[in-house]
């Protein structure tokens, strides 16, 4: 009787063939992505992207709480902080590039406000110093902000002075003994951490030279140092290590500091020692880490939205998809006016294909600060593309110089 009813019941209901083919969320083959794209196409991503920011602002100013998430348990409390305000320097600069609108011009504002007053974070862990990201996007945005006409007169520049200040402070307090910058310190630990990263001293190193223009005293000693860290950081492969090891040893197919695991940290280390002025870092080496990033872009897309850091090939993480991008665009616009076009197009459709339906996007975690400085990033590399600053002149070095 059952088999009867269950036969009974088969032949009532549609077959396989009647039912409606469900969509596929997980398509096999992805959705094809131009090698180029023209300059007309920055428009819509730039703009989905300013209108996600300026919706999601805070009444205060900011974005984003200072909330842990259960992806990231285990850092200091303070660190939370730090990588909020450190998006939230990313996300001013993003606004502050943007053609002006009375809404935006007033999310800025605000922004540059909450960044001028919020309160700082402190250290609170011996090997967790990341609050030190706050002092270097914080700076950076600072040193920025400064050279635009509509914070560089009073009251915004005593007050943007005041914030640069402190955040050099906490720079200058926390140079590695090696003369760089990082976000974590090795035993035994001390006020003065010993252990920094390529990268994080390339992207706050132009920032302190242009200090020194505006006003600020910047320590010249601390400026050298950081100089000589970056340049020491230099690989012959054309890549830069993750941090300085005085007797490199590229020990394995999948090193890090192969140029497949530096397609990011090149980027900004030819970007901040030519804009200091190293003769060393000429056109040619310029283009040539360009071409290797977009030879090699695959071990940038394998990894981005991957959840464990330097999980990928050649321990790519995540969190330097942008992180790259931003500077690479940067560094395009370095070179001569006539060729910069041809790299941004090529650019372009890595950053708009990662784009989301609300305009935001994202390449590690769906944190708020990791949105917003990712969807940032994005809007400052495409907007480079749409200008054309003058190029920073590239004397050729001395046979007597070095890479």
């Amino acid at each position: 009787m059952v088999l009867a009813c269950a036969t009974a019941g088969a032949q009532d209901s549609p077959g396989p063939q009647e039912l409606p083919a469900a969509k596929d969320p997980f398509p096999a083959e992805p959705l094809p992505v131009p090698d180029r794209m023209p300059r007309e196409a920055a428009g819509p991503a730039i703009d989905q992207a300013a209108a996600f920011l300026v919706d999601q602002i805070r009444e205060d100013g900011s974005w984003g709480n200072d909330a842990p998430t259960l992806a990231e348990l285990g850092f200091a409390l303070n660190t939370f902080r730090s990588w909020r305000i450190a998006a939230h320097g990313i996300v001013c600069l993003a606004l502050a590039s943007l053609e002006e609108t009375p809404e935006r011009r007033a999310a800025l504002e605000r922004s540059v406000g909450w960044l001028c007053s919020a309160e700082l974070p402190k250290r609170d862990s011996d090997w967790d110093i990341d609050y030190v990201w706050s002092s270097l996007y914080g700076f950076t945005s600072v040193v920025d902000l400064l050279q635009d006409p509509r914070f560089a007169e009073e009251p915004w520049r005593a007050k943007l002075m005041k914030r640069g200040g402190e955040f050099l402070s906490v720079l200058e307090r926390h140079q590695a003994t090696t003369g760089g910058w990082a976000y974590y310190d090795d035993p035994p630990f001390s006020k003065q951490p010993t252990w920094a990263t390529s990268f994080c001293t390339a992207l706050v190193l132009p920032a302190l030279y242009q200090a020194s223009e505006l006003g600020m005293e910047v320590p010249p000693r601390m400026k050298e140092r950081a100089a000589r860290y970056l340049g020491r950081c230099a690989l012959p492969n054309g890549a830069y290590s993750y941090d300085l090891n005085p007797v490199m040893r590229l020990n394995s197919v999948e090193h890090i500091n192969l140029m497949e695991g530096s397609l990011g940290r090149t980027q900004v280390g030819n970007w901040a020692r030519r804009s200091i002025g190293d003769r060393r870092v000429t056109d040619e080496v310029i283009r040539e880490g360009l071409q290797a990033f977009f030879k090699k872009h695959g071990f940038l897309d394998h990894v981005r939205m991957r959840p464990i850091p330097h999980e990928g090939f050649h321990a790519n993480a995540g969190y330097f998809y942008f992180f790259a991008h931003y500077y690479a665009a940067k560094v395009i616009d370095l070179l001569p006016e006539g060729e910069r076009e041809e790299w941004h197009a090529r650019l372009r459709p890595h950053l708009i294909k990662t784009q989301r339906t609300d305009g935001s996007t994202s390449d590690f975690l769906d944190s708020d600060y990791l949105v917003n400085a990712s969807t940032s990033f994005l809007v400052l590399a495409l907007r480079a593309g749409l200008t054309s600053p003058q190029a920073v002149p590239s004397p050729e070095p001395s046979p007597s110089e070095g890479r």
